[in-house]
C-alpha cells in the first residue's frame, strides 16, 4: 500500500483544506472546497492534478469554490445529499475507492445534519469536518447534544493512532476552554503550552492524534471523574455531561 502524500493548506480566516496524493497513480483528492483560489493555488504549488473532491457538509466555507474547482479540474465530487453539483451522493456506511485506498463514510450529524466524515483505515487518516476539532467539537447548529454525542462516539471508536484532520484552526480557544472544565489534567496543561508555542510561530495545530484527543479533549471525555466532579454531575449520563460541556463552551 502506497503511503499517501498529505498537504494541508489554510484558507479564509481559520479554515483548512487538505490534499491527498498517490504518487504511483497520480490521483489527488481534496477535502472541502470553500475557496477555489486557495485550492487551485495549492494544487499548482504541489504540481498535482485533482481527481476527487470530498465534501463534508453544506456550509459555504466548505463548498463555495466547488463549481469553479470542478470546471478547472474535472474532478469527481463526492458529498452528502442536497448539495447541487455533487457527482456521487454518499452517506454513512458507504465506501468508495481513492487511489487503491478504501474511503469509509461516517455520518456524524450535530453541527449540521448532513455532516460526513471520511476515514481511510489503511492510511490512519480521518477527515472530521466540523464534527471533531483539536481539543474541541463543532457547535450544534442543526442537531442537538444527543445527536452530536452519538456522532463523536463513532470517532472515539476509531483506532487510537488515527490522525484527526479537523477543518478549522480553533485550537488555542479550545485549549483555554478545556482547562476551564479539566484544570488539573497535566497532559492538557502541556498540550496548551505546546499549542501556544506553535501558534506563536504561525504553525498549525492540526492534525492531532486521536490518542491525544482521548486524553485531553473534554468533549470526548464526559465519563472522566474529575470533569464530572467539577460540573457536579457525578451520577449523570455521558450524554448529559457532554451536553453541559457543550453549553458551557457556547457561553465561554
Amino acid at each position: 500500500m502506497t503511503t499517501l502524500d498529505v498537504f494541508q493548506f489554510p484558507y479564509m480566516s481559520d479554515n483548512y483544506g487538505v490534499l491527498l496524493h498517490n504518487k504511483d497513480t497520480s490521483e489527488t483528492a481534496m477535502i472541502d472546497a470553500g475557496d477555489a483560489s486557495a485550492a487551485l493555488s495549492a494544487l499548482k504549488q504541489r504540481g498535482w492534478s485533482l481527481t476527487h473532491l470530498l465534501l463534508t457538509h453544506h456550509h459555504a466555507d466548505h463548498i463555495a469554490g466547488m463549481h469553479e474547482i470542478k470546471s478547472k479540474t474535472n474532478c469527481k465530487i463526492y458529498g452528502p445529499e442536497g448539495i447541487d453539483g455533487v457527482d456521487e451522493v454518499v452517506g454513512g456506511g458507504d465506501r468508495f475507492d481513492f487511489a487503491g485506498n478504501e474511503v469509509q463514510v461516517l455520518h456524524t450529524p450535530g453541527h449540521t445534519m448532513d455532516m460526513l466524515n471520511f476515514y481511510l483505515p489503511d492510511q490512519s487518516l480521518a477527515f472530521t469536518g466540523d464534527t471533531l476539532f483539536t481539543l474541541g467539537c463543532g457547535r450544534l447548529f442543526e442537531g442537538d447534544a444527543a445527536t452530536m454525542w452519538n456522532s463523536l462516539s463513532k470517532l472515539i471508536s476509531l483506532p487510537s493512532d488515527t490522525w484527526i484532520y479537523g477543518s478549522h484552526e480553533y485550537t488555542q480557544a479550545n485549549a483555554k476552554f478545556a482547562l476551564s472544565v479539566d484544570p488539573n489534567n497535566k497532559l492538557l496543561q502541556q498540550r496548551a503550552e505546546q499549542i501556544d508555542t506553535l501558534r506563536a510561530d504561525n504553525k498549525p495545530t492540526v492534525p492531532s492524534k486521536l490518542s491525544d484527543e482521548l486524553k485531553t479533549n473534554p468533549f470526548l471525555r464526559p465519563d472522566d471523574a474529575d470533569i464530572r466532579a467539577l460540573l457536579n454531575m457525578q451520577d449523570a449520563t455521558d450524554e448529559a455531561v457532554f451536553a453541559e460541556i457543550r453549553k458551557r463552551k457556547d457561553n465561554f
